[in-house]
């Protein structure tokens, strides 16, 4: 399975460190609820992420306050793909078995 969506990114401040996020849209975010996974910490789906050329293994995580998951975006992927903090980004997923 492949799921490729444009969406913003979010900041959530959480004490002093801050942490950027994508929020997987609804329709994608059920097909990733739908997949026959194993169980994993906080409900996390272990996934590859696409933006841009740069690809990384990573979780995303559900998230009741986005109504799906997000997907943290760590700085060094900003970086590279030059994505201003706040800036839209194309992002694929790929579920890891």
């Amino acid at each position: 399975m492949r799921l490729t969506f444009t969406a913003p990114l979010w900041r959530w401040s959480s004490r002093s460190d801050s942490w950027w996020f994508v929020t997987v849209p609804p329709e994608q975010s059920d097909e990733l609820a739908e997949l026959p996974l194993p169980p994993r910490g906080f409900g996390s789906i272990r996934v590859t992420a696409t933006i841009g050329t740069t690809t990384w293994s990573t979780s995303v995580f559900p998230s009741d306050e986005q109504r799906g998951y997000v997907l943290p975006v760590k700085k060094a992927v900003r970086a590279a793909e030059g994505v201003a903090d706040g800036g839209t980004v194309t992002v694929t997923l790929e579920p890891v078995r």
